[in-house]
């Protein structure tokens, strides 16, 4: 069993997640991560690029993501989905395309900048069934039982709490909600030069 994090390091992990995600929100992600992003990252993944027609391409630039929660199963026409870790907002505008102006979409991130950007790309796609607000995963801003799909890109591997996060998930998760994830995982133990570092949680 790992030693668990003193509230010292817990703050400071937030906070460097928090800083390092300020710095891709205000650049390009290509420069922060060893993985494609951007066009290259969404045409890997295989996400619906017909429903990115009218995507400015900030937004298309932005895409940040580890894998494709859209692989996971539908999304259907009036349903209401969360994501959560929604970034620049990318997914979030997507599944408010699939849900139509009959469903609703909410986007969740810890870090301002990124809700910022959001929310920009949500205005330059005039979708009226988006919000944005920050909030964390372990503590999620939304009543019992008000989603019918959560999603998340990339995020719950950054979640210092993981069962927290998980039962706030299931919480706000309608009975018979699907949890679509897409994120890393750690197939092989580190090696004892890395293992139990602080600066895994954020590089």
């Amino acid at each position: 069993m790992e030693p668990r994090l003193t509230k010292k390091e817990e703050a400071l992990i937030r906070e460097t997640i928090r800083n390092k995600y300020s710095q891709v929100a205000a650049a390009s992600p290509g420069s922060y991560f060893r993985y494609p992003t951007g066009a290259e990252g969404l045409r890997r993944q295989r996400y619906p690029l017909d429903l990115m027609r009218d995507f400015p391409k900030s937004l298309i630039e932005s895409f940040c993501g580890v894998g494709n929660p859209f692989s996971l199963g539908p999304i259907h026409p009036g349903e209401a989905v969360l994501d959560i870790g929604c970034g620049a907002g990318l997914d979030t505008l997507l599944a408010a395309k699939m849900v139509g102006p009959e469903g609703r979409v909410a986007g969740l991130d810890a870090t301002p900048g990124m809700i910022e950007k959001a929310r920009a790309h949500a205005v330059l796609l005039a979708l009226p069934n988006v919000t944005f607000q920050v909030g964390e995963a372990e503590s999620l801003p939304f009543p019992d039982n008000d989603f019918d799909v959560i999603i998340s890109n990339g995020v719950f591997n950054l979640t210092l709490d993981k069962e927290k996060a998980l039962k706030e998930s299931h919480r706000v998760l309608k009975p018979g909600g699907r949890f679509m994830l897409a994120d890393m995982v750690l197939v092989a133990a580190l090696p004892p030069e890395k293992a139990g570092k602080i600066e895994n949680w954020y590089q």
